[in-house]
């Protein structure tokens, strides 16, 4: 369906009990709401409704041009007029990758609309910038992001010969035709560039200005983690005053709701069911 907020239409994909309990599912990049594919079913099932959000530069008719509408308090501000759309006055809220940052701000400077946290592969703010001071190997699994903040470069880089680069990087995902269904949306004009903005609009002043999250919260965390390793992670319950879990999945890659999507929905129904 079509959302029309901020002067944008918002793509979300609707599913589940329209009485169960609402989830608010937030991707990550370079993906779109179909990385949700093989959760969402497992949700419903346990009798939860689903709104999986195709976020700002990912839904063509929210695909502003400059750098700044790419901020962070932008993308929140996207999800909480979502919510208000949806007549959703707080939902249950799962994001990976970027959406699990836009997650952890959302839950930390909005707790009303939040009634539980479910952060995927990526920790607070707080935590990844412990491990960036502490921790060499972080460091180097975070040097991507320097190419990614270079416009045009980033973008000849990872769409030479029809894409290569991006399809090497979601390699792990699945096979060719799972890739491609990430990768053929970004081929569209605009698309990479609107997606890449997310990293050219962020600010240390932004993410520092994420503080601690009440609301019950699990991070879920893979050992095979290209992106972040284990002292950004164990640094996240830090992060959390409410209820902390945290979920380590053995031998599965970055790409987790890709990979180990009953783990994850398990995860998530624990958390939804027992929130405290």
């Amino acid at each position: 369906m079509g959302v029309d907020v901020r002067g944008f239409t918002f793509d979300v994909r609707v599913g589940g009990p329209a009485a169960g309990p609402p989830v608010l599912l937030l991707h990550g990049f370079p993906q779109h709401s179909g990385e949700w594919a093989d959760v969402v079913p497992l949700l419903h099932a346990a009798g939860l409704r689903t709104y999986a959000l195709d976020q700002r530069g990912y839904s063509p008719g929210a695909r502003p041009a400059a750098v700044s509408a790419y901020r962070l308090g932008e993308l929140v501000g996207d999800a909480v007029a979502v919510l208000d759309h949806l007549g959703v006055a707080a939902a249950h809220l799962v994001g990976h990758d970027w959406g699990a940052v836009v997650s952890w701000a959302l839950a930390a400077g909005h707790p009303a609309r939040v009634r539980s946290l479910t952060a995927v592969s990526v920790p607070h703010p707080g935590a990844m910038a412990h491990a960036l001071r502490t921790d060499r190997s972080q460091r180097a699994r975070s040097a991507y992001m320097r190419l990614f903040r270079r416009e045009r470069t980033a973008e000849a880089v990872l769409l030479a010969r029809r894409a290569i680069g991006l399809r090497r990087m979601l390699a792990g995902v699945g096979d060719v035709d799972r890739v491609a269904t990430y990768v053929e949306p970004m081929l569209a004009p605009g698309a990479l560039s609107a997606a890449l903005n997310w990293y050219r609009a962020m600010s240390r002043g932004d993410l520092a200005a994420v503080g601690p999250v009440s609301v019950p919260t699990t991070y879920v965390w893979s050992d095979r983690d290209i992106a972040i390793g284990r002292t950004a992670a164990a640094a996240c319950a830090a992060h959390v005053t409410g209820d902390y879990r945290f979920v380590e999945l053995a031998g599965v890659s970055h790409w987790i709701p890709d990979r180990a999507p009953a783990p994850l929905a398990d995860a998530i129904v624990a958390r939804v069911r027992d929130p405290r």
